[in-house]
């Protein structure tokens, strides 16, 4: 069985065509071989949303919420509504036909298609994950930047997009690599008026005493897949959750603080604008041991 799997869509969305009337939903194809239109949206312009699902004993996680966002996320670019039925099917499809492993991933993108064209593309993409384990265990240093927009531009600019997963990614792209010339390996952003907001792929999460708080979606951060099974596992231990607009000092004086996402799982924040502090070594080692064993 192979190590990576490419699955392109015949008819992505309910609301526009087929590419062939006369072919299958999807079909497996060689990923060795060209398959993208230079003149596609997704390369131009980068037009277009996608979602990243973890996959762990050969089980999606989250797939119900991935799916509900990748829907939410082409709804704000104003993209033909993705066909949720036939995604599904080529993800469970892409995940039977992956060579078996621990962890592995599947990405699925939708486009607005070639330009001046009227059918979208679709493609989902599944292969086996990195490892992990260091960023699980010994933590990674962030450092805090300033987003350049204030907490509530998702309601007063909601063209800016703020919340919806697109591909344009030279910002998030961008920070990553200034937090490694500041000697860091991730990013916290802030809004320029002070509230936390997430990091450039993954969601913030912090405990405070028994309860685990996360930025509030209201505020333009992305509705975290992986923080949502953290919630509902640390309220199965009995901890209170809380969505909040934390400020920075919120997390300065936090007791534990991770950046959580599909592919990394849970990874404690050991330093943050150099500064040292705490993990919680065993509620995270449990956070990702919960998370690797669902099945759902």
């Amino acid at each position: 069985m192979p190590e990576h799997v490419l699955i392109i869509l015949n008819q992505p969305s309910v609301d526009a065509p087929a590419h062939d009337p006369e072919a299958a939903p999807f079909a497996i194809t060689d990923i060795g071989q060209p398959h993208l239109s230079v003149m596609d949206l997704a390369a131009t312009r980068g037009d277009g949303v996608f979602e990243t699902l973890s996959v762990c004993g050969g089980y999606p996680q989250a797939f119900d919420h991935h799916l509900a966002r990748f829907a939410r996320s082409a709804a704000m670019l104003d993209l033909p509504a993705p066909d949720l039925v036939v995604w599904a099917a080529a993800i469970r499809a892409a995940v039977v036909e992956l060579d078996a492993a621990d962890e592995s991933f599947v990405k699925i993108v939708l486009s607005r298609g070639v330009e001046g064209g009227h059918v979208p593309t679709g493609w989902v993409y599944a292969a086996h994950s990195p490892d992990h384990t260091e960023a699980r265990t010994a933590g990674i240093s962030v450092v805090t930047l300033d987003r350049g927009y204030r907490h509530d531009v998702a309601s007063t600019s909601p063209w800016l997009l703020a919340g919806a997963k697109t591909l344009s990614y030279a910002v998030n792209k961008a920070a990553m690599r200034e937090a490694e010339r500041r000697g860091a390996d991730d990013v916290v952003f802030v809004s320029s008026d002070g509230i936390l907001l997430e990091g450039p792929t993954s969601t913030l999460v912090y405990r405070r005493g028994d309860t685990m708080v996360t930025p509030d979606p209201a505020l333009g951060v992305l509705d975290g897949t992986t923080q949502a099974n953290l919630f509902r596992f640390a309220e199965a231990r009995g901890m209170t959750t809380a969505f909040e607009r934390p400020a920075l000092g919120e997390l300065l004086g936090a007791d534990a603080a991770w950046l959580v996402s599909s592919v990394r799982l849970v990874a404690p924040i050991r330093r943050i604008d150099a500064v040292d502090v705490p993990i919680d070594a065993t509620l995270t080692g449990a956070m990702n041991e919960h998370l690797l064993g669902l099945r759902e």
